[in-house]
């Protein structure tokens, strides 16, 4: 009888039941993306979309139960790192290499050019704020110190907002679409930023600095708390609005590159990890911010 329940609860993927909260399991084995694998982002089919799958330069749709196949193959010298979706639908992917914010239909699969930053040294992470409004962090890996931070508008307008940064990555806004926050891997810092009603940043200010190893994407949950992948700390940490260091969940691998939320309820967190190709998951106990944002139709 117990052994039933259990697979009933497994087979209940993203349900209350399906894991402890805050234990990791595989939901992708090894392999099967690339080294490159980032940018998870869960679509309004339920399904979770990740970079670079078998080859870099194709997008990988994963159903509930951990399936993984070939979404799209980008456009030839393209390749996506960050990944949002509207809650129209539509798909947003930074392709560092193109120096573009691509839009895909998830209907047709068609991919055109949403936004083109030319003066970008490779769009990195995107975030997506309750307006609709596009924030990208644009690192220099060749030069801690030249990091940078854009703005997409929703006619596809680009305005550089912050040069002179270190190696700008993860990007999140805030539940509310009041704060901005941005980190920097190499320095290990987190800064936040207030927005005003146009999208723009002001009063920066340090969130929370790590003293060792680095970080890479990182999302909310409904109440404004940080998920950050460490990178190389094999772990993902949970950060406070106020940058209280909550937990630190440990994962299978070392090179966590993204965190996204999904499941039936919003609660599974999805890991991406560099050096196993995988994609792990455990349970949160909050519902990820977008989960609410793809269910308000305000886009």
């Amino acid at each position: 009888m117990k052994r039933t329940v259990v697979a009933l609860c497994l087979a209940m993927a993203g349900s209350a039941c399906a894991a402890p909260a805050f234990v990791v399991r595989d939901h992708v084995g090894d392999g099967v993306f690339t080294t490159g694998i980032e940018g998870p982002a869960t679509g309004a089919d339920g399904a979770l979309y990740v970079v670079n799958i078998g080859k870099d330069g194709t997008i990988g749709r994963v159903d509930p139960n951990g399936n993984a196949a070939l979404f799209v193959t980008l456009p030839e010298g393209s390749i996506g790192n960050g990944i949002r979706f509207g809650t129209d639908g539509a798909m947003f992917v930074a392709d560092y290499p193109g120096h573009n914010i691509l839009q895909i239909d998830p209907a047709t699969r068609v991919i055109s050019v949403f936004a083109h930053l030319p003066d970008a040294h490779q769009p990195n992470d995107i975030a997506l704020a309750p307006n609709g409004t596009l924030y990208a962090s644009d690192p220099d890996w060749a030069r801690p110190d030249n990091g940078q931070l854009w703005r997409i508008d929703r006619d596809g307008g680009v305005h550089l907002l912050e040069s002179g940064m270190g190696t700008t990555n993860g990007i999140e806004v805030s539940p509310d679409g009041r704060h901005l926050y941005v980190n920097e891997s190499v320095q290990r810092n987190v800064w936040v930023y207030d927005l005003d009603a146009g999208g723009k940043p002001s009063n920066k200010r340090l969130l929370i600095r790590f003293d060792d190893h680095g970080m890479d994407g990182m999302r909310s949950d409904m109440d404004g708390n940080l998920y950050i992948a460490r990178y190389d700390a094999g772990v993902v940490a949970v950060v406070s609005p106020q940058g209280e260091l909550l937990r630190e969940v440990p994962l299978k691998g070392r090179k966590p590159t993204n965190v996204a939320f999904g499941g039936a309820d919003g609660r599974q967190v999805f890991v991406t990890l560099q050096d196993r190709g995988a994609v792990e998951t455990f349970q949160a106990d909050r519902p990820g911010r977008e989960y609410g944002l793809q269910h308000a139709g305000n886009r």
